[in-house]
Order: C-alpha cells, then sequence, then structure tokens
C-alpha cells in the first residue's frame, strides 16, 4: 500500500516520512487510535516505504529539512519490493495477530496457519476492518483470540534469520493488547535489542490495556480517527443498533422478564460481539450526550438510529450520564476477565433500570 491511497493524516505521513529520509527510524514503534483509524494501513504504506527502491517525489539534498515543496515522497508501487508489499507478499514483511482453535487449526494455534485468510481478510476490506470482523473471517466462534506463546517463538526465530532481499526485515504485530501475559517475556529482549535493520511496528486501539512491559519499549504514535471513512458503516453497528434500542426500551420500562430474556440471549453470543455490544452502547450514550449538549450529530447518524437517538437523548441527563458511563466500562473490564455473560447482563440491565428509575423495586 502506498501513502497516497491512504486518504487524509496527512500530518502523520509526513512526520513517517521524514523519519525514513532522516534515518531516524525507531526499531520499536506503537501505532495506537481508535477502531475507525488508519493504524494498520499506514504501518503497511511505512514499512514500503522503507523498503522501496525507487521512491517517487524525492527531495534534492539530503535529508529533509525544511518544508518538503509539493507532494509527498512516496513508494513508488512498481519496484519488486513494492509489488510484493502490495500484495503482503513479501518475505520480510511478517505479520502475527490474534488466533484460536478453529475446526481446521485444532490445536497450536500460530499466526502462519492462518495467513491465507490474513491476506485474504486485509486485502477484501482495505486494510480497514476490525478484530470482530477477522475473528469471524477464521471462524473461532465464541472464543477470544490471542497472541501466544507459540507466535512469540515464532517472532523470535524469524527474525534471527538474515533479511532475505530488503535493507529492513518488519514484524507487525496486530492488537498487541492481545498478547497473553505469561508469553510476553518471551519477546523483551528481542523487542528491546533486535537485530540491525528490524522494525517492530506494533498496532493497538486501547494501549492502556498493553503489558507496560511492552510499552515502556516502544515509540508512541498516535493515529486519529479518519475524517475519511473508507468502508461503509459495519453490518454489526446495524445489529447492534436494533439490539441497543430493544435493551433501553426494556430498562427504561423496567420490563424484568424481558431482561432476564435479553441477558439469557445475549449471554451465548460469545465474548467478543458481547464486547463489541458494550462499546456501541457506549459510543451511542455518548451520541446522547453530543446531542443534548449540542443540539447536533454526525452526519452519518440516518433513518431510524437518528430518530431513537432523537427521543432517547433526553433521558440521558448530566445525573446519570458518568454512571452509564462507569457501568458500561466496568462491563467491558468483566467480559475481558472471563465473568458469567447472563449474570453480568443482567446486573448491568438492573442498575440502568435504576438510573432511570431510582425507586424503582421488583414486585412479586
Amino acid at each position: 500500500m502506498k501513502f497516497s491511497e491512504i486518504p487524509g493524516n496527512q500530518e502523520i505521513k509526513n512526520k513517517l516520512i521524514r523519519t525514513v529520509l532522516d534515518q531516524r527510524v525507531s526499531h520499536a514503534q506503537l501505532f495506537f487510535g481508535p477502531e475507525e483509524s488508519d493504524k494498520l494501513a499506514l504501518a503497511i504504506a511505512y514499512a514500503q516505504f522503507i523498503n522501496c527502491t525507487s521512491r517517487q517525489g524525492m527531495p534534492t539534498g539530503s535529508g529533509i529539512s525544511g518544508q518538503m515543496q509539493g507532494e509527498l515522497p512516496d513508494s513508488c508501487g512498481v519496484c519488486p519490493s513494492c509489488v510484493k508489499y502490495q500484495k503482503l507478499a513479501h518475505p520480510d514483511l511478517h505479520f502475527i495477530y490474534p488466533v484460536a482453535t478453529t475446526k481446521r487449526v485444532t490445536s497450536k494455534p500460530q499466526s502462519k496457519h492462518f495467513l491465507e485468510e490474513w491476506r485474504k481478510f486485509l486485502l477484501d476490506n482495505n486494510f480497514a476492518s476490525g478484530l470482530q470482523n477477522w475473528y469471524e473471517a477464521i471462524g473461532i466462534e465464541n472464543k477470544q483470540g490471542i497472541i501466544n506463546a507459540y507466535d512469540c517463538n515464532e517472532i523470535i526465530t524469524t527474525l534471527s534469520y538474515k533479511s532475505y532481499e530488503s535493507d529492513y526485515k518488519v514484524m507487525i504485530i496486530w492488537m498487541v493488547e492481545k498478547l497473553y501475559y505469561s508469553a510476553a517475556p518471551k519477546i523483551l529482549k528481542i523487542l528491546e535489542e533486535p537485530p540491525e535493520k528490524t522494525l517492530f511496528i506494533l498496532i493497538s486501539e486501547e494501549p492502556d490495556q498493553i503489558i507496560k512491559t511492552i510499552l515502556s519499549r516502544t515509540l508512541m504514535v498516535k493515529i486519529p480517527k479518519s475524517t475519511i471513512s473508507r468502508l461503509a458503516a459495519s453490518e454489526d453497528d446495524s445489529i447492534h443498533f436494533t439490539t441497543f434500542r430493544h435493551w433501553m426500551r426494556g430498562c427504561y420500562g423496567a420490563k424484568v422478564p424481558d431482561l432476564v430474556k435479553f441477558a439469557s440471549e445475549i449471554g451465548k453470543s460469545g465474548r467478543e460481539k458481547e464486547k463489541s455490544l458494550l462499546l456501541y452502547s457506549l459510543r451511542t450514550i455518548g451520541l446522547c450526550a453530543t446531542m443534548n449538549y449540542l443540539g447536533q450529530l454526525p452526519a452519518n447518524i440516518e433513518g431510524d438510529e437518528l430518530k431513537f437517538i432523537t427521543g432517547f437523548s433526553p433521558y440521558i441527563t448530566p445525573g446519570n450520564l458518568p454512571e452509564f458511563n462507569t457501568l458500561l466500562n466496568e462491563a467491558i473490564f468483566h467480559i475481558e476477565r472471563n465473568a458469567h455473560p447472563g449474570t453480568l447482563f443482567l446486573d448491568l440491565s438492573m442498575k440502568i433500570v435504576r438510573l432511570f428509575k431510582p425507586n424503582f423495586f421488583p414486585s412479586n
């Protein structure tokens, strides 16, 4: 992928290009930002630019001091290195990502076992899809993906070899917050002192969940939410909207039997979908607050979702907004730590009922 194929993010692109042309590429970098940011796309474009043998638009003279004139330098897209990068098939480009056992890979799963699915997943989704979609693509069902000790050993083994044809070997670790805590010590030394011309790019949406010893060894690069969407709204959000609307109506109406049924059903959907629903709920509560304080919503909120948020937002008040955020964030925390989902969602639902109706007490 070329930088020019990623809309927006001009300031970030400029900074990344400067590190290459000024020969200041840090060996371990963490690209972090929300799901809607182009973290992975920028990481791949950065690696492709580093190893391109015929960069375009290069400034004259040494370094890149002062302002770059005209178009930003970019990889050429046609040299042998770029062609392989465009297909995600360069022998010096390596990926690690969360995996779990599937019907095809029944034991000791590693990233390399899913490489064909990974390439297809990225190319089909224009490098802009999320973790839940990845899990669905490889069919791990209700399990949670992790970066395990087998992949940590693979990192060490892979980077111990010399590069095949490029100056830099590049190791991209996607969703590094999924690194299993007991496996992390295996890669601390190589992350801190990698072989010469080795670049680690770690990708994260939740850097506060990254193991501290990993985080401290990286240069952090914040990637803002893209102002230009490269994908339409996901099908998951449409499903989450329907579920969230039904859930909130049950809570506001204190419909205890319906909430018991809801908690039981949502508890069968799998932890990643449960977490995804809770994250969607947080975003929607935030949109309600935006509607209350600013009287407007983003342009992409329309149709039934716009109608619901407009009607629901008066019930999200300065008095209950902090508690909503606290309850939903705590629920996400406990889901990630394997709390029983049916019990968690029923407890959360009853607490939300009391946000709407402080004096509510279920009758016999």
